[in-house]
């Protein structure tokens, strides 16, 4: 398992991060296993999120954790969605914490990122609530999710501690933040600046970009692997996969992994197999030809 510094917080995690999202309905057994099987491949950095399972993901999680589990792993989690709004006020923002803290059954969260922009976002107000969160001992480390580059200058004049990660939709079939980089200057759809160039922002600013959805096309429309809707992308994916004796979910997340902004890519799957499969693309480099004919095969065209 190969590890970087996120962002610049002097943290080092591995750099495949297992999402916890989808753990809320397994046992505490299931969990237990699930966890056990992520530290045995060196996967230590879990991610959560207060609404993830209503809250019962941290809740199932926080069962299983115990004093000498907790000394070696990392645990981030995410506030601020609420129903039919988002929330980044201090008192959200402070319960939030209290709340997952205790559903976690820990003292202090390693990582707390805000999880979507709140448009009523009072800067100075945030910076309050990261203050005494840092102060007290509950929350180590701070960052961000989907939030473009302007969004992140202006927290980050707030606040006085650095913006240490920014979680984004990312993957082979999701690739606004790398098409408008290669189409500058275009009149093609993927020429289209969606994002204040953020994928660059985050190299500059050193803030570890996380993306989500690794394995996803759409807005969780589904896998693409084994997918009858993407068969020459299954094939290239598979070819490419019998080199290196790996398979091609591995690939896939090797592909997130090829690329030079030491992106951590968080999981999203349950099934212990193919977490091992999603981990063991640490240890895999493709070639720039591999990587751009993946990207290629995904219906990218190069100008």
């Amino acid at each position: 398992m190969k590890y970087i510094e996120l962002g610049k917080s002097k943290l080092l995690v591995p750099n495949v991060a297992v999402g916890c999202m989808r753990i809320s309905n397994m046992t505490e057994y299931e969990v237990s296993q699930f966890v056990d099987t992520a530290l045995s491949s060196g996967a230590n950095f879990f991610d959560h999120a207060d609404i993830y399972g209503g809250g019962k993901s941290e809740e199932v999680f926080g069962k299983i954790l115990t004093p000498s589990m907790r000394e070696n792993i990392i645990i981030q989690t995410k506030c601020g969605i609420v129903d039919g709004m988002y929330d980044f006020s201090y008192e959200h923002i402070v319960n939030s914490v209290d709340s997952s803290l205790k559903r976690l059954n820990t003292e202090f969260i390693d990582v707390l990122l805000l999880h979507r922009p709140d448009a009523l976002m009072e800067e100075y107000e945030v910076a309050r609530a990261f203050s005494h969160l840092k102060e007290s001992g509950k929350v180590r480390h701070f960052g961000v999710s989907n939030m473009n580059p302007y969004q992140i200058e202006l927290l980050q004049e707030a606040v006085d501690m650095p913006l240490c990660a920014n979680q984004l939709q990312f993957s082979i079939m999701h690739t606004p933040m790398i098409s408008q980089g290669i189409n500058v200057n275009m009149y093609n759809e993927q020429s289209v600046v969606r994002d204040g160039s953020v994928l660059d922002y985050c190299r500059l600013k050193k803030i570890t970009v996380q993306p989500w959805s690794p394995l996803q096309y759409g807005f969780f429309e589904g896998c693409f692997i084994d997918n009858e809707k993407f068969p020459e992308l299954n094939d290239t994916l598979q070819r490419i996969a019998d080199k290196y004796a790996v398979t091609k979910t591995t690939i896939a997340f090797a592909w997130i992994l090829r690329h030079p902004a030491l992106m951590q890519p968080v999981t999203g799957t349950t099934n212990k197999d193919r977490l091992l499969q999603c981990i063991k693309a640490s240890d895999i480099e493709i070639t720039r030809e591999e990587w751009y004919e993946i990207y290629r095969v995904a219906g990218n065209r190069l100008p």
